[in-house]
């Protein structure tokens, strides 16, 4: 299993995010779970990084010439994947993993794990897309997606298909039963689900 996980370039300002950041990486290279993430050594990224790293876990970065060459890319990875840009970087993430999870972060982490479930959305594919609820953090999130639900916008099963979780475990317990919403209009002409759905 290779879990894509989205994270801010900063800590934040509350010990709460990288402690439970580093217990939530921990978990999942202890269980044998590879990370997939954007290959930087600051902020969430980092300490995701290098608390997986230390429990002997697998870590694959992905990250673009440009912030390499600014020297922000980690360093002790397991691998690291250089691309031209953005887009390709975000595609490889993608691809690579089975289930996405947002951590707390910024208009960027936002942006990547709101378009994957988009993606979901759409028949793109049909993997868990989820967040990492630390203390509340994304919860004005879920309400917005609610409110989209509650005026038709979004369908039932697609609310249902972005569900926060509080810990490795729940993440666990969640892709042993994941279900993906059906696309609305059919797989996009020439698309094939990416999940073995």
């Amino acid at each position: 299993m290779k879990v894509t996980v989205y994270a801010g370039s900063a800590s934040g300002n509350r010990p709460v995010f990288e402690r439970e950041a580093r217990e939530f990486a921990r978990s999942l290279a202890e269980a044998g779970v590879e990370i997939v993430y954007g290959g930087g050594a600051v902020g969430l990224m980092g300490a995701v990084a290098d608390a997986a790293l230390e429990a002997g876990g697998t870590v694959t970065g992905v990250m673009p010439k440009s912030l390499v060459d600014a020297e922000v890319a980690h360093r002790g990875l397991t691998r690291l994947h250089v691309v031209d840009t953005m887009h390709e970087r975000k595609q490889m993430m993608a691809d690579l993993g089975d289930c996405f999870v947002a951590l707390p972060g910024s208009v960027g982490t936002l942006e990547e794990i709101v378009e994957v479930w988009a993606w979901l959305v759409l028949g793109y594919h049909g993997k868990p897309v989820t967040l990492l609820n630390t203390d509340g953090y994304w919860s004005r999130l879920m309400g917005m997606a609610r409110r989209m639900a509650a005026n038709g916008f979004l369908r039932p099963e697609e609310l249902q298909s972005f569900v926060p979780v509080g810990n490795a475990e729940e993440l666990f317990r969640m892709y042993e039963t994941w279900r993906p919403p059906a696309p609305r209009w059919g797989l996009p002409e020439g698309q094939t689900r990416k999940d073995g759905q």
